[in-house]
């Protein structure tokens, strides 16, 4: 994938470079020596984790909302969410085994693949939450309306359309995504050679669109929210809010290094290539390690960690996506009910 490239090569700092293949690249004979480096051993750990923590959380998360819950608009809001960090961590062997073998033996099309899919997700889960939280302020602002329009099947094309969108903010992926042969082995980069601008115009499109503008969005829709409760002195309420919230904040946190180390490196003569490599290392691990964040904010937010550990895995990612449907539901009857009661005064 294109961020993890920074993990295996060695002879330029650059997640972004040129080289002109010679006779002398044609024959020489590379060794693979990562597997003797403690650092690259304990990166490659890292990601075999991630690999199975959200491999297997997002799956489960999956089955339970597919399964074992009522289909609401809120259970298709986190499947779709599930399923977006469930086919990241599904393509994360590709990205080990070329940590490990220091070799892309997998093709131009899968470098081109493996890289537009890290994005698909970046650019689907910021996008899913983005509705989220508008969906969230509709259902606090006009609750009888929310109650009436708010269906499964707009949710469903709702979901649809931002998947959409998300590949389309993905293609850059697959246009520049290349291949070729470098110290005797074959690498997966990006080629902006022939557009000098391009790169320039990648990492700020994707800055703008899967950060800067959706946190605006996200902190008014919040922002509104919560003026909304406390009007209404109805400050229990924001219980539903809770695992949102903490899904918010994940992804800004586990994002935000990524992507402000990826915007220096654009001037890396400017700095230290050693802070670049080691932040966009940072930044790469907290931005995988929010693919197996989601499934465990799911089944720990609310009660007291304890007692969710000892309780079952399952009931307990249930109830906590099924607490805040429930809870929500209450909210917009209890304002329905409200409204009601006024409409019969005027």
């Amino acid at each position: 994938m294109e961020i993890w490239d920074e993990y295996v090569e060695h002879f330029d700092y650059n997640y972004t470079y040129e080289f002109v293949p010679t006779h002398e690249e044609a024959v020489f004979h590379h060794e693979p020596t990562c597997l003797k480096e403690y650092t690259c051993v304990s990166l490659i750990g890292i990601t075999v984790a991630i690999f199975l923590l959200g491999f297997c959380g997002n799956a489960l998360v999956i089955w339970i909302s597919a399964f074992r819950m009522k289909k609401t608009v809120n259970t298709t809001w986190y499947v779709s969410l599930a399923i977006s960090d469930f086919v990241f961590c599904a393509f994360l062997p590709f990205s080990i085994t070329y940590m490990a073998m220091e070799d892309w033996i997998f093709g131009r099309f899968m470098c081109k693949f493996t890289s537009s899919v890290m994005f698909i997700n970046m650019f689907s889960s910021i996008f899913l939450l983005v509705v989220i939280s508008m969906d969230r302020c509709v259902s606090v602002m006009f609750p009888v309306w929310a109650q009436n329009q708010r269906t499964v099947k707009k949710a469903s094309l709702v979901v649809v359309l931002a998947w959409l969108l998300a590949i389309i903010m993905s293609l850059p992926s697959m246009i520049f995504r290349d291949v070729g042969s470098h110290l005797g082995r074959t690498i997966c980069f990006n080629n902006y050679t022939s557009q000098a601008l391009s790169q320039k115009f990648v990492a700020g499109s994707r800055f703008i669109t899967g950060f800067i503008v959706p946190l605006i969005i996200i902190v008014v829709c919040y922002s509104i929210i919560i003026l909304r409760l406390r009007t209404n002195r109805m400050t229990k309420s924001s219980k539903p809010f809770k695992v949102m919230t903490a899904l918010i904040v994940a992804f800004f946190i586990c994002w935000m290094p990524y992507h402000a180390f990826v915007l220096l490196e654009l001037n890396h003569q400017n700095y230290d290539n050693r802070i670049l490599t080691t932040g966009l290392q940072i930044g790469t691990s907290l931005a995988a390690a929010n693919s197996f964040l989601n499934p465990v904010l799911y089944v720990f937010m609310g009660n007291d960690f304890k007692q969710k550990f000892k309780s079952c895995v399952l009931s307990r990612m249930e109830n906590a996506m099924a607490e805040e449907g429930r809870t929500l539901s209450r909210y917009l009857s209890r304002s329905s009910s409200v409204d009601g009661r006024a409409s019969t005064h005027i």
